[in-house]
């Protein structure tokens, strides 16, 4: 007797069994350097019930902006709990670039000062009860990145850090031995403000510090290239590349699958539909429910080849 196949159900075979964004809260938060007040943003899953890795993100030379916030919550819906740090302190933030300019100037030319900064932004995450203190990774955009690469530098116990576009020289090169998380940068390969040679020098000094480093640079993106508000005119050096933003995500999401892992736990209901055709239409048990299974991979491998295409 031929099996009927409900077609909802063969499509469910094809859809991939994964995980659905977190709904995401947010809240700020004030902590300090010292005297200096700063003003955080918290993102993460509304329903946390246990702890989960962290992330920060540092922002731009801007100071904390939507765009750093809306990073934030893109991470906070796949699962983490995310602090989005203010480097500059509680109000100070830049409107135009010279400002801009004049504020990261001062972190750029006092080291001592930029780890201060970032340190207490890993101990305002760390100190969050919702946050595994032995799974957080920093991230940071142009200024943000050099801020998160100097984290890691101070000998943070951190498992991952990731640089977009962010300068990468300091005045307090990595020790060997005290560079402790894995660290990849993501490069515009034309970016005329991060140099080739300031790229190389990186390179020798992760190589002296025995680091676990990676350098992806993008061809045909220049500086700024995950940012949408950069524009779209690669010859101002600042310019948005969609291509680039796209892969350099994906290459930060898989260092995190290694280093700090997926916390997503709920499965969506495509996923779950997907599930119960695998387990209990797919692969059922007896002489009959074999036929039953092997005829729905029959109807999911025909959907494949003449609806969704052979490949």
């Amino acid at each position: 007797m031929r099996t009927a196949i409900p077609i909802a159900v063969i499509f469910a075979m094809l859809l991939p069994v994964g995980p659905a964004a977190a709904e995401v809260t947010t809240e700020t938060i004030e902590y300090r350097d010292g005297e200096t007040v700063l003003e955080g943003l918290i993102a993460c899953d509304k329903d946390t019930q246990k702890r989960r890795p962290g992330v920060i993100v540092f922002h731009e030379w801007w100071g904390l902006n939507d765009y750093a916030r809306m990073r934030a919550m893109q991470l906070a819906e796949m699962g983490y709990i995310v602090l989005a740090a203010d480097i500059y302190g509680k109000g100070v933030r830049a409107e135009m670039p010279e400002q801009a300019a004049k504020l990261a100037g001062k972190f750029r030319k006092d080291t001592a000062l930029m780890r201060s900064r970032v340190k207490a932004a890993l101990e305002a995450l760390r100190s969050d009860v919702r946050v595994d203190p032995s799974k957080i990774a920093a991230v940071g955009y142009c200024f943000g990145g050099t801020a998160a690469l100097e984290l890691a530098r101070s000998g943070a116990k951190l498992k991952a850090v990731v640089s977009f576009h962010g300068g990468l020289s300091t005045s307090a090169p990595a020790r060997r031995g005290k560079f402790k998380p894995r660290v990849l940068i993501l490069h515009g390969g034309d970016d005329p403000h991060v140099s080739q040679s300031e790229v190389h020098a990186f390179k020798d000094e992760m190589r002296a510090a025995r680091a676990d480093w990676q350098v992806n640079s993008y061809g045909g993106a220049v500086h700024s290239f995950t940012n949408p508000d950069s524009g779209d005119d690669p010859t101002d050096g600042v310019a948005y590349h969609k291509e680039a933003d796209r892969r350099s995500w994906k290459a930060m999401a898989l260092l995190f699958a290694d280093t700090i892992g997926l916390p997503m736990e709920k499965p969506s209901k495509a996923a779950k539909l997907g599930k119960f055709a695998k387990d209990k239409v797919a692969a059922p048990t007896g002489t009959a429910g074999r036929k039953a299974g092997e005829a729905v991979k029959r109807g999911a491998l025909w959907v494949k080849d003449k609806v969704t295409g052979k490949d």
